[in-house]
């Protein structure tokens, strides 16, 4: 990394340099002026570069791996319905604004801040919501999820469905 900035220093210098028209025609045509080679000596001088500490990663046996999904404790199941354009920009229940298009939640009673996966057994989809706000206020109701969140989990069109919850850990 060293050689290759030392490289673009001197370039850098070299194209600086003054041009040699007028000069006699026995000089070496590209020769460094011995100003430059005066400003430039201590580079000479660098240390090598060093080399890859216990942590760098070879690149010829390096294999990646498949994230695993990070460890969730079931919650059971239960229905969800959405909520979305006639509440979005009102304070929800933990004071931030809710925006409809982010991937949050109201729950009852699990802190504000837990993450949950929420799953569509009918579909098999499954997306991850943050709880911000206190709800459903319906008795039949789990939980209640942004429109976002809805949509990626195909409950727009029948407005509520049933879902598994699982708080996801860390």
């Amino acid at each position: 990394m060293q050689s290759r900035t030392l490289r673009a220093v001197l370039f850098a210098a070299a194209i600086a340099l003054p041009s040699t028209a007028g000069h006699s025609q026995d000089a070496a045509p590209h020769a460094p002026a011995p100003a430059f080679e005066a400003q430039f000596a201590s580079y000479a001088a660098l240390p090598p570069a060093p080399q890859p500490g216990p942590h760098a990663v070879d690149l010829d046996s390096f294999e990646p791996t498949i994230e695993s999904e990070p460890e969730a404790t079931s919650l059971g199941s239960g229905t969800a319905s959405y909520y979305g354009r006639e509440f979005h920009g009102r304070r929800t229940a933990s004071g931030e604004r809710f925006d409809m298009n982010a991937l949050t939640a109201a729950h009852r009673t699990l802190p504000f801040g837990t993450r949950l996966r929420v799953t569509n057994p009918r579909t098999g989809q499954s997306v991850v919501v943050r709880i911000n706000d206190r709800g459903p206020f319906h008795d039949s109701r789990l939980i209640d999820v942004s429109h976002a969140a809805a949509s990626q989990l195909g409950l727009i069109a029948r407005g509520k469905g049933t879902v598994e919850l699982a708080v996801i850990e860390g």
